[in-house]
């Protein structure tokens, strides 16, 4: 007997006006992780982004997280391989309780200007639980194989 998966989370969407001719972000395919962003900006005005330039880029919509879950925003592999495009802050995080449009900061760290057109699938869009954690200040940390090596101290 095949056990039944959990229902998928609802969040919730509004388009705002300036993507009323846009699709809302989508799964591309059948198990993708990430639902495709498009590039919100207006059909007239594409936003170039010079060898090292970045630019906010915006989605055209907002949305509401349920409580205990992020979205991460995260670089098309296409856009960074093709063309050094990428996100700059990957992964960016939405929290839960961020209603404003979603955003993408997008670098270009190839060697030609790159152009974002209307409609350009520019990120993706990763759903994920996340857990809040309490700190608590103790006199030293219980000890490890690894213990406090770091940045390459486990090998290549």
């Amino acid at each position: 007997m095949t056990p039944t998966p959990p229902a998928e989370p609802l969040v919730e969407v509004v388009r705002l006006p300036h993507a009323g001719d846009l699709p809302l972000p989508r799964y591309e395919s059948a198990h993708a992780a990430g639902l495709d962003l498009m590039a919100a900006v207006p059909a007239g005005g594409p936003v170039t982004l010079p060898p090292g330039g970045r630019a906010l880029v915006p989605t055209g919509f907002a949305m509401a997280l349920p409580p205990g879950y992020e979205a991460q925003v995260r670089p098309r592999s296409g856009l960074a391989l093709k063309h050094g495009v990428t996100v700059l802050n990957a992964p960016g995080t939405v929290d839960a309780d961020y209603r404003g449009e979603i955003g993408v900061i997008l670098i270009n760290t190839g060697a030609a200007d790159f152009t974002v057109s209307r409609g350009m699938r520019i990120a993706q869009l990763v759903v994920a639980p996340v857990r809040q954690v309490r700190f608590a200040e103790v006199d030293r940390l219980g000890a490890t194989e690894r213990g406090a090596g770091g940045f390459g101290s486990t090998g290549v």
